[in-house]
This record gives structure tokens, C-alpha cells and sequence, in this order.
């Protein structure tokens, strides 16, 4: 039978591209529903933080940070910080460069990730923030 389940996870972060690796509570989810086969759809609220898949490893995580400051510098002038005052332009377009949802597919009560695939939610921020994600599981159950 086909079923539908949402749920809420709550990450504090340090903000100024924070990474954290939600793949252990994500499949905690899928068990919890015992989902075996379908799609687990991870979206986070706010448009200064984005999900996304990569090796959660120190050297990558570093690489990315640093990849990120010079595609996106912190210290460059936009606009929308003329207009708000929050000095974080910077934030918000790199967690739309990144996008806020991922989609995955599970087999077999896992999602269908590689070896080396974690997910990772990152916070661009210029401050610690309080995240939700929603976590939405669609498929059959055992």
C-alpha cells in the first residue's frame, strides 16, 4: 500500500557555511516508517540555506567552503544588502545556486545513495540559525 509520511527535523547551525551531514537521521526516518521502496524528498524552509549530496569528508568540506567564498565572495557589496541592511546577499544566492530539496530513491528500506553520498544540509547565513527540514517519504510499506 502506498503511503505518505511527513516529518520535521530540527538542526541548530553555526551559519557561514555550515555543513551537516543529515544522512544517519534521514534513514532513521525511512526505518521508523518502515518504507521500502519509493522516494524520500528532503526541502529546507528558508532561503539562506540549501540541501545537497556530497562526500562528507574535511577535505571536501573544506574545498567546498572555499570553492563557494570564490565563486560567491562574502565580502563583495549586493544589492539586497543595500536594501535590507543584513549584510547577507552573499547567503541567499548561494543557497539558491544549490537549490532547497533533493529527491531520493529508496530500495530495499535505504535510500539509493553511493558509497561515499551523503546528504548534507548547509546553512549560508551570516549567523547560527534554527533549520527545518521537512523530510517527506512517499512509497510502500512493509
Amino acid at each position: 500500500m502506498l503511503q505518505i509520511r511527513s516529518n520535521k527535523i530540527v538542526e541548530h547551525t553555526t551559519g557561514f557555511c555550515d555543513i551537516i551531514d543529515i544522512t544517519p537521521t534521514l534513514r532513521e526516518q525511512i526505518q521508523k516508517e518502515k518504507i521500502r521502496k519509493g522516494l524520500l524528498t528532503i526541502f529546507v524552509s528558508g532561503s539562506t540555506a540549501a540541501v545537497a549530496t556530497i562526500e562528507h569528508e574535511p577535505g571536501l568540506i573544506q574545498d567546498l567552503k572555499e570553492f563557494v567564498e570564490r565563486l560567491i565572495p562574502s565580502d563583495h557589496r549586493y544589492h539586497h544588502d543595500d536594501r535590507w541592511g543584513d549584510d547577507n546577499g552573499f547567503s541567499h544566492l548561494r543557497a539558491a545556486l544549490f537549490g532547497p530539496s533533493v529527491a531520493i530513491p529508496i530500495e530495499n528500506g535505504q535510500p539509493c545513495l553511493g558509497t561515499w553520498q551523503q546528504v548534507v544540509l548547509l546553512d549560508f547565513d551570516n549567523r547560527p540559525r534554527t533549520r527545518e527540514i521537512i523530510v517527506q517519504l512517499i512509497g510502500e510499506s512493509e
